[in-house]
């Protein structure tokens, strides 16, 4: 038995059915989520050229994320978190449409594309936070890491197929083809969460519903060091150190151009974050989730730095692989510790400054790549920027002794047996310790 638990923890996949449509319908769009992604950096690449104008995806998606992330953190507090989750996967359904029709129309104008990459990002934003808190309502407080452990590898499993596949569809076909598949896969999402049943904010069942979310959600972060200081590092992490924007031109330079190869580089990335998944029932176990996320974003910029110095292909692959598995580990502990340590009423906000710097930070950290490889040179970019991003987290790490010395909490809460279709998903009895 002690050797399995170093595996993957099924548990919530095999006993809950309303958080295995959950999954499904993430995994799902996730993966069409990732090929979409491909095709856009390759079709901005074939329209401009130039590294500022792969990094402006980054800012194309920063900061819709932002702006609607913080406003589905209200949403998420306020209202039904399963209808909110329903209207904006069918927000990402129609701008995945547009990708596609844009793209078979053989549209010249980045600025276009840009603006659905906005609407896409927009509506993805506007429904994260309440997706990121649905499983700690859905599962008994022993499984919530396991759930979220799950989540992270069906999204690294998207990361290894995704781009993979996209690459091969764009070689072979064209852009739109790859944004098809996407809108598929939105469909298939919508009715995969088409069976959850309603998850109120805590509270909101007992006195008919308010109409505003309780006060505190947003000061809450910054009145917890663990949090903060969670996000802190990840964005530490992100914002300095976030390659993908400078993909293609490491690609161009080192290995001719292939399609296939830029597919390779976002596949290793999750080749190394779906082996850390597999083996997460050891990461979901260890207590010391603070010093382990420290010590992974450490290890995320140092093979960062290493990718931008690598020659050979098979180096570069393996830096990556590096990196995703330590982005993994990271991503794990960070999510338990945050939804651990925030009462249910405050989730919806505080899952949402969560999501903005979980995936914001990128987007924008994939700008500032792009605008400092343009003035210097790729490899100057991720060095400079993996090196930095060790020193921002050694700093959080040496300001923050909570953080450093967080426990996950022994006894956690545990949730009531999930409603049926139509009905309330109860909320977990009592308040979250901390």
């Amino acid at each position: 038995m002690r050797g399995r638990v170093r595996f993957l923890d099924t548990r919530p996949l095999r006993g809950n059915q309303p958080f295995r449509d959950l999954w499904i319908g993430t995994s799902v769009s996730q993966l069409g989520g990732q090929m979409a992604n491909v095709a856009v950096l390759a079709q901005v690449w074939d329209l401009t050229g130039s590294p500022v104008g792969t990094g402006a995806i980054g800012l194309a998606t920063g900061l819709p994320m932002v702006l609607f992330g913080l406003l589905g953190g209200t949403l998420a507090d306020t209202v039904d978190r399963r209808a909110l989750v329903r209207a904006t996967t069918a927000g990402q359904l129609l701008a995945a449409a547009g990708l596609c029709a844009q793209a078979l129309a053989a549209n010249r104008n980045v600025l276009l594309l840009l603006a659905l990459v906005v609407l896409r990002s927009a509506c993805g934003a506007l429904g994260a936070p309440a997706r990121r808190t649905l499983p700690v309502r859905l599962l008994p407080g022993d499984q919530v890491a396991a759930g979220l452990a799950l989540t992270n590898v069906s999204f690294q499993a998207a990361m290894l197929a995704g781009p993979a596949m996209a690459g091969l569809i764009i070689a072979r076909w064209v852009f739109s083809a790859a944004y098809a598949t996407q809108a598929v896969a939105m469909a298939i999402s919508m009715l995969a969460v088409a069976r959850l049943p309603v998850v109120r904010p805590e509270g909101a069942a007992t006195t008919g519903g308010r109409r505003g979310p309780e006060r505190g959600g947003w000061r809450i972060v910054l009145r917890r060091p663990t949090l903060w200081g969670s996000m802190a590092t990840d964005l530490s992490a992100t914002l300095l150190a976030m390659p993908i924007a400078l993909f293609p031109l490491v690609n161009e330079i080192r290995f001719g151009g292939n399609p296939q190869t830029l597919g390779l580089f976002l596949s290793a990335v999750a080749v190394g974050g779906i082996t850390a998944g597999l083996l997460s029932g050891t990461v979901t176990r260890w207590r010391r989730g603070g010093l382990v996320q420290l010590s992974a974003a450490a290890v995320w910029g140092v093979a960062l730095a290493c990718f931008g110095l690598a020659g050979p292909l098979w180096l570069a692959l393996g830096c990556l692989a590096v990196a995703g598995a330590a982005d993994t580990v990271s991503v794990v502990t960070r999510s338990a510790l945050v939804q651990l340590e925030t009462p249910d009423v405050y989730r919806g906000r505080v899952s949402s400054v969560e999501h903005v710097i979980g995936v914001a930070g990128p987007e924008l950290g994939n700008f500032r790549g792009g605008l400092l490889a343009s003035a210097t040179s790729a490899s100057f970019s991720l060095v400079v920027g993996g090196l930095s991003a060790v020193l921002a987290v050694a700093a959080v790490a040496a300001t923050n002794a909570p953080l450093r010395a967080y426990r996950t909490p022994t006894a956690t809460v545990t949730a009531k047996p999930t409603a049926p279709e139509g009905t309330e998903a109860p909320a977990p009895v009592g308040p979250v310790e901390v």
